[in-house]
């Protein structure tokens, strides 16, 4: 009787003690989320100010946004599986560095394409960060608040997304366009000193334990979503020859994934899971909400500042 009493205050000591770091452990995955979502909204109210430094068209300002998304789209799933590879930590505070690097090269970028090019790496940090935080929250919650973890981290994304125009906005009107980027530098580095401090280390595994990674799957869904974004962005609001042959371009090359994705060992994307028609209808609707929101976003500000 006394053995038992004797586990069960020791358990709850425990319990106690892992309460603190778990709370900070919510606290660094929720401050990434953030992150990640405001990259996502705050540069949309920038494009018209872009525009008018960088001299710049609406067909090529707009990469500032699609460099960021197309970079997310492409890798987020590759990088959770590569976060089983090489360790989540490892991987998320990597992901969080480039992330906090690239928004500097952001704030202090003298030309448009060197813009548009550190978008696209922060955007790769931030899908391993939108990746990762999801998977940590089993390694560093008790599995009975697993569901209000994820409540919260959904929370966080969407006040990311909804803060981004208004703060954007703020900081262009006191301190200029470059502002919106070089906000994210103290931000990054607080998630990363956090990151270091209460996150789980990394587990050892043997290599036969590692899941396999799916290279050619992921070259041909980044390749095939470039080149549909080519297709919708390139000339002046005309669709011309070039704008068809990178669509069927995309086309072919989702074909080819597809093919790719029944044929490997490790694929990016188990396709047997679209037979769930409560999956496949719920991921259908999800699409059709965001392509909605992006284009009010997207459009939105320079509509609003011919106002």
């Amino acid at each position: 009787m006394n053995a038992i009493i004797a586990g069960q205050d020791e358990a709850v000591y425990r319990s106690a003690e892992q309460a603190p770091s778990v709370r900070w452990a919510l606290a660094t995955l929720s401050l990434a989320v953030l992150l990640s979502s405001l990259g996502t909204s705050i540069a949309n109210v920038a494009l018209p100010n872009l525009a008018e430094a960088f001299n710049a068209s609406f067909q090529k300002v707009q990469w500032i946004v699609l460099a960021y998304l197309l970079a997310i789209t492409t890798t987020i799933v590759s990088v959770g599986r590569l976060g089983d590879i090489t360790g989540r930590k490892r991987l998320l505070f990597a992901g969080i560095f480039l992330f906090t690097v690239a928004s500097s090269v952001c704030g202090v970028a003298p030309t448009l394409w060197l813009l548009i090019a550190a978008r696209a790496l922060q955007g790769l940090g931030a899908a391993i960060m939108m990746a990762l935080t999801m998977a940590f929250v089993g390694e560093t919650v008790p599995k009975a608040k697993t569901g209000s973890a994820i409540g919260l981290l959904g929370t966080m994304s969407a006040i990311g997304t909804a803060f981004g125009p208004s703060l954007g906005g703020m900081l262009i009107a006191g301190l200029g366009w470059r502002a919106i980027f070089l906000i994210n530098l103290p931000l990054g580095i607080l998630a990363l000193f956090l990151a270091h401090r209460y996150l789980p280390n990394d587990r050892q595994r043997l290599k036969a334990e590692r899941p396999g990674f799916d290279h050619l799957g992921t070259l041909l869904l980044a390749l095939t979503l470039a080149a549909y974004a080519l297709a919708m962005t390139t000339g002046r609001g005309s669709f011309g020859p070039f704008n068809v042959a990178l669509l069927l371009a995309s086309v072919f090359g989702a074909g080819l994934f597809v093919l790719a994705e029944k044929r490997t060992a490790s694929p990016l994307i188990r396709l047997a899971m679209f037979r769930n028609l409560v999956l496949s209808s719920s991921l259908a609707t999800s699409m059709l909400v965001s392509t909605v929101m992006m284009a009010t976003l997207v459009v939105g500000p320079f509509y609003l500042s011919r106002a």
